[in-house]
């Protein structure tokens, strides 16, 4: 199977608009140590003309100019993508669908419960796409596996895992099982897998496993530092307080590096969803340097993987 990075910043992408910190500064000005960014998305497909978009930023029309192989053309009016599976209802992941609002079925859309309940009332995008499209609902339910019409040679299955709703959700302050998931994707014919997980807080047994079994994974890279974004005077909030996982352990507790240090040394270890703030971005840092040493990949815009 195919996956496709068309995303692989965090909200606001970078440079972000309002932005001017150093990651950002470089980043619109062209200087080449810090390549620019959209936000976060990937897509999978099992034939390289099927595809099934995993989030829908608010970038998905520049993303889509950017990879052809989404616009197979083979009418007047098409599109390679054949449904939409949501991990979370996070704006950056999900503002995207209302770009779908064109086509002329129908849009397939996988997500858990809590996910649609919160995109049909706080931010009402599928009652707005009715008006449209439509919505063909396809509710996901936690470590089941699932096949989409249109890539029967690809298993998913929604892992359960710790972050936030949004903050639009009246369930922020206590995530429900199914706000937020992390995908197990499956080659059916190969059994070679990838994990997708953009968000993590912590690494539940569950997370850790799946993690395990897979030969590729994508996973939080949003910040270098805990302490980050107040470091920089941008936030009042530390990493785990938005819902993620930093790279570098905190008081005492182990950091991303050091979860995928666990893992096979034949697994592809990629951080994706990545701040502006995060010096990893800048392929000359010293923070950049360490994790290239061990083995694990900064994401880029345009990245693609044979699974």
């Amino acid at each position: 199977m195919k996956i496709q990075i068309l995303g692989s910043g965090a909200g606001g992408g970078l440079p972000q608009w309002n932005c001017n910190c150093t990651n950002c500064t470089s980043a619109r000005h062209g200087a080449g140590e810090v390549r620019p960014r959209t936000q976060s998305s990937i897509a999978v497909s099992e034939n390289g003309i099927d595809w099934i978009l995993i989030n829908a930023s608010p970038d998905l029309l520049a993303q889509l100019r950017a990879h052809p192989e989404l616009q197979p053309a083979r009418a007047i009016r098409d599109s390679g993508i054949a449904a939409v599976v949501l991990i979370d209802a996070q704006i950056d992941h999900v503002t995207g669908l209302l770009m779908l609002r064109e086509r002329t079925t129908p849009l397939p859309l996988y997500a858990c419960r809590p996910v649609f309940d919160d995109l049909s009332s706080g931010f009402p995008i599928v009652p707005l796409l009715s008006h449209y499209c439509g919505v063909e609902r396809n509710e996901i339910t936690l470590n089941e596996p699932f096949a989409i019409p249109a890539a029967k040679g690809i298993r998913f299955t929604a892992i359960e895992i710790d972050s936030k709703a949004p903050p639009y959700s009246p369930r922020r302050a206590a995530s429900a099982p199914g706000d937020n998931i992390g995908l197990l994707i499956e080659n059916v014919a190969s059994g070679t897998r990838a994990f997708y997980a953009p968000g993590l807080t912590s690494a539940s047994s569950a997370v850790r496993e799946a993690m395990q079994s897979a030969q590729l994974v994508l996973v939080d890279g949003t910040f270098w530092r805990s302490t980050e974004m107040i470091d920089l005077g941008l936030s009042d909030k530390e990493a785990a307080d938005m819902g993620h996982l930093a790279q570098c352990g905190h008081d005492g507790t182990p950091g991303m590096v050091q979860l995928l240090d666990t893992l096979p040394r034949t697994t592809r270890k990629v951080l994706i969803h990545i701040n502006n703030t995060n010096p990893i971005l800048n392929h000359h840092s010293a923070e950049h340097a360490v994790i290239r040493a061990r083995g694990i990949e900064v994401a880029h815009d345009g990245m693609h993987f044979q699974v």
